[in-house]
């Protein structure tokens, strides 16, 4: 036998019966959405529904608003229904302002009566229209859910008892096929659960045809309610436009009114009047404005308020280490203050930082740098309590303001010293930090009860006020033999520091 050319269409080979019936499933239960297309009508309905129902409560809101905007105009003619207060300040003739209040109360009245007019006009007139239209919507959503929305089911109720014969069809076809033993009974037998399926086939397409019928004729008379609802929405907003420019109209004519009064009174007719009744208390125009430094008050330039010495310095932050210019004073109440700037006006002038110099120590000069010791005491009563004692190093601009700054300083300190300070460590992981050891550069100088020392030497830790000057300029220049030498007494300068921790 000839062979036959190879088809180009597809065909399923006879061991994947289960998929081709699936398949076929497919095809069977494929077609139109009935009740897709019923639930897709009736949100429509829904929607036209709600978008009545947006008006109805929009045109309610406005009835509403038109009824209370008439209550206000009413609550704001009470404000200029009374005399006027200070009346003999206005002349009582109808060109001035008493005459202009007198219009504006007449037509305040007549705002408020066509806000009330409005009101009842919308609930009356244009709220029955929409209202209406509602309860057609609902009507014809009630027609849709018994007629085309009751065969939908019975359709899906079809489709239901179809796609169940199909599966028991697939599973009796497979077990005759597969040779299992035993025999399926005579209701299974694949010939019979066809013939049942293809009449409950039959029973589906029917009502699927019958429902498509019904659904066209509704699909078909939706386009007629549709305009029947737009033609109605528009003719009852020309109502309410009709209503509300009838308003707005009587509205602007009032208002008008009102500044056609208020514009032709002419512009000096009250101020003529008011300087005639009032020439001898007005203000002279041509006297000067006042000016800050022509006023003065009590303890202006007081001494204690004048400061010993002030400038600009620079202090070492305690984060970031950098220095940081500032502005500082000393002041005859014995307080060091540092500023932002020495500005007085851009911002209240409130100290950033506040050492009460008698609490504090006074290291000695490393050139242009000095420290001092001392709790900062800015921050009020909580925050000084909560302060801790910490050692601010500055840097003045030369060696010879460093020292003007040191021989305020010292005079104001309870404690100080001519020693310069230490000079700071590198920081590295094992070099251990000062301030977590308490030991502090002035604190391990600071000898309040030194042993004594022979007519050539000096104490460099602790002297008198007297003695400072000389001592400190000593120090500064390295002139004295024995400075160098105690600088490096290590077991000293622990004994100095072990000392200033029990007091």
């Amino acid at each position: 036998m000839a062979s036959q050319p190879e088809s180009t269409i597809p065909k399923r080979s006879a061991t994947n019966a289960t998929r081709s019936s699936t398949l076929s499933d497919d095809d069977v239960l494929s077609g139109e959405d009935t009740s897709e297309v019923t639930r897709l009508f009736s949100e429509r309905l829904q929607a036209w529904k709600h978008a009545c129902g947006y008006l109805e409560e929009y045109l309610t809101s406005l009835e509403k608003l038109q009824t209370e905007q008439g209550k206000a105009h009413e609550k704001i003619l009470k404000h200029v229904s009374r005399p006027l207060r200070e009346a003999h300040h206005f002349d009582e003739s109808l060109g001035g302002v008493a005459g202009m209040f007198e219009n504006i109360r007449s037509n305040t009245q007549g705002i408020a009566n066509s806000h009330y007019e409005t009101a009842k006009a919308l609930k009356t007139g244009v709220l029955p229209t929409f209202e209406r239209l509602h309860a057609e919507i609902k009507s014809k959503n009630k027609e849709l859910a018994k007629g085309a929305g009751k065969g939908s089911k019975a359709v899906d109720k079809a489709r239901e008892v179809t796609q169940k014969h199909i599966q028991q069809l697939a599973m009796a076809t497979a077990t005759v096929e597969s040779g299992a033993t035993g025999k399926v009974t005579a209701p299974e037998d694949p010939y019979v659960l066809q013939r049942g399926l293809l009449h409950r086939l039959h029973k589906q397409v029917q009502e699927e045809n019958n429902n498509r019928q019904d659904l066209l004729q509704v699909q078909s008379s939706f386009a007629q309610f549709e305009a029947h609802v737009v033609s109605t929405i528009q003719h009852g907003l020309a109502q309410f436009n009709t209503i509300i420019t009838k308003q707005s109209d009587l509205t602007k004519s009032l208002y008008g009114e009102m500044v056609s009064i208020a514009q032709r009174i002419p512009p000096d007719f009250e101020w003529a009047a008011f300087v005639r009744r009032s020439e001898g208390v007005l203000i002279d125009p041509e006297a000067p404005p006042r000016s800050i430094a022509n006023i003065g008050f009590p303890n202006q330039n007081h001494m204690t308020t004048q400061p010993l010495i002030s400038g600009s310095l620079d202090r070492k932050g305690k984060l970031m280490r950098k220095y940081e210019t500032s502005y500082y004073v000393v002041t005859p109440a014995h307080y060091l203050h540092e500023y932002k700037t020495d500005d007085n006006f851009i911002k209240d002038p409130t100290p950033e930082l506040s050492l009460y110099l008698p609490e504090c120590m006074v290291g000695g000069i490393a050139g242009d740098k000095f420290d001092v010791k001392g709790k900062d005491v800015s921050k009020g009563r909580i925050g000084n309590t909560m302060s801790m004692t910490h050692e601010y190093h500055f840097k003045a601009h030369t060696p010879i303001d460093a020292a003007k700054w040191w021989d305020v300083l010292h005079q104001s300190a309870g404690h100080y010293t001519t020693l310069p300070p230490m000079p700071s460590p590198p920081n590295s992981p094992t070099a251990p930090s000062r301030q977590g050891t308490g030991e502090s550069s002035l604190a391990a100088t600071t000898r309040p009860h030194p042993p004594p020392h022979g007519p050539a030497e000096f104490n460099p830790a602790v002297c008198t006020r007297e003695e400072a000057p000389s001592q400190l300029a000593a120090a500064h220049q390295g002139s004295h033999p024995s400075m160098n030498a105690r600088r490096q007494e290590l077991p000293v300068r622990r004994w100095a520091g072990r000392y200033n921790a029990r007091r």
